[in-house]
């Protein structure tokens, strides 16, 4: 998934070639008359402690492009399948005074939930994410920044009443 590749740091895994091993500088016998091989360096990848012919190297890049139009199709694709199994739904208002994940619990057990609900914000509430932040299997999500990956990953989808005004506004210009 693009996603994920994206978040993937640089390879860690890493083997000198002949050129970054120590040492080699000379040549170990002259070109012709000893009857051996040619040989320029002592870190040839044939010789013990030479360098390793195509080994990795951290240079390695796994990020991903897809294009806007692709992105759009996928997350509207995942929207769908998961209206079409019931896992959608929205709530029309949900306040707190102070941030308390008992009372978000409280909530959680009144709706349909059985083991994940990613919750869609339409604007920045401190409150909601705190509330929600220490509870396994929930995560608060702007609707700015929703992704197919998040909403394969968790069963339930909650909207909340403005972060459906505000999706109408971002994906139906």
């Amino acid at each position: 998934m693009r996603q994920t590749a994206n978040a993937r740091h640089s390879a860690i895994a890493h083997a000198k070639t002949r050129g970054e091993v120590r040492g080699g500088g000379r040549k170990p016998w002259r070109q012709k008359g000893t009857g051996r091989a040619r040989f320029g360096s002592i870190r040839n990848p044939i010789w013990r402690g030479g360098g390793v012919t195509f080994g990795p190297t951290n240079e390695r890049n796994y990020s991903k492009n897809m294009t806007k139009k692709a992105r759009r199709i996928a997350l509207f694709s995942c929207l769908s399948v998961k209206a079409g199994d019931n896992q959608v739904f929205a709530l029309d208002k949900f306040e707190l005074k102070e941030p308390k994940a008992k009372e978000f619990v409280q909530m959680m057990s009144k709706l349909p939930v059985d083991r994940s609900l990613l919750v869609v914000l339409g604007e920045k509430d401190e409150i909601t994410e705190k509330s929600a932040n220490n509870l396994p299997n929930v995560k608060t999500i702007l609707v700015n920044y929703l992704n197919p990956y998040d909403l394969l990953k968790y069963e339930k989808v909650m909207f909340l009443e403005s972060a459906l005004k505000k999706a109408e506004e971002l994906f139906l210009k």
